[in-house]
């Protein structure tokens, strides 16, 4: 049985949504096990959900988007070993073999003009030491990020809560496209997948799995940054919190525990990262 089968037979299964996606995970993990599957839970319905699901692999590969699957060599290595990582992702553009040094930073959509500035000088200095930038398409601090990545000529993904084909805030659509054109958008949602309010804790799951570490800028106590520092912290991740955000108590609890550090300017993180080692010593 070829990939391509195995692929519509998880595409077929993820769109019929009997189960969590993160149920077929495992489940899909040997070579034709997608199509076992498929055929034992849809029975008689199982060849026309999986012929539906190879004419939208054709109408998608010929819009560029690429379907990686966790039985791929091209799904992101550090991702592969996150006990969150999802069936498959999406991509726009191209995830390359460097992006394995990649650095997530997050914050505040409602961000000050301190925080912006802030996010922008530790993009640039990421990219100067050759680190890809990933961020969350989000207004704010995430819109910073990526922006001043792509003004240093340096890589950077955004791994999106809606579909590839959608974009969320809709705002942000061209700064999408710029992403794919020179680097990747990665999505784990079948590409017309609408936002919602459940999509974006798997997006930043899936963030902090594909990166070697998590920066916050700006953070409120409420905020969707600090669902990505739990994330990051049950994949053995280290997060770097700004400085400024320990005069808030959820910061000062975290920054006693284990992989949690401080920071003041961008060089700590640098520096911070190169004595963590190889990248592949920091994956989970």
């Amino acid at each position: 049985m070829s990939a391509w089968t195995d692929t519509a037979a998880l595409i077929a299964l993820l769109r019929v949504g009997r189960r969590p996606a993160a149920h077929y995970t495992r489940a899909v993990e040997t070579p034709g096990s997608a199509l076992e599957i498929l055929e034992r839970e849809q029975g008689l319905l199982a060849e026309g959900l999986l012929d539906a699901a190879r004419n939208d692999l054709e109408l998608w590969a010929a819009k560029g988007i690429r379907v990686h699957t966790v039985l791929d060599p091209e799904y992101p290595g550090s991702l592969r070993v996150a006990p969150d990582r999802p069936p498959l992702i999406f991509v726009a553009g191209e995830y390359r073999s460097e992006d394995r040094r990649s650095v997530a930073v997050i914050g505040s959509r409602s961000a000050s003009r301190i925080g912006l500035e802030r996010a922008r000088d530790v993009a640039a200095e990421l990219v100067n030491s050759s680190y890809t930038v990933v961020s969350g398409l989000a207004e704010g601090i995430d819109t910073a990020a990526h922006s001043a990545a792509l003004d240093r000529r340096g890589r950077t993904i955004a791994v999106i809560g809606t579909g590839i084909r959608r974009c969320y805030p809709t705002q942000n659509a061209p700064l999408q496209r710029r992403i794919a054109s020179g680097g990747a958008v990665i999505s784990q949602f079948l590409p017309d997948t609408g936002p919602s309010r459940t999509n974006f804790p798997k997006r930043n799951a899936v963030m902090s799995g594909l990166t070697l570490a998590t920066v916050v800028i700006e953070a409120s106590p409420t905020s969707g940054a600090r669902t990505q520092v739990r994330f990051a912290q049950a994949q053995n991740r280290p997060v770097f919190l700004a400085q400024s955000l320990l005069e808030q108590g959820w910061a000062r609890a975290l920054i006693e525990q284990p992989g949690i550090h401080a920071f003041d300017s961008p060089l700590e993180i640098v520096d911070a990262l190169e004595q963590l080692g190889p990248a592949g010593k920091l994956v989970a």
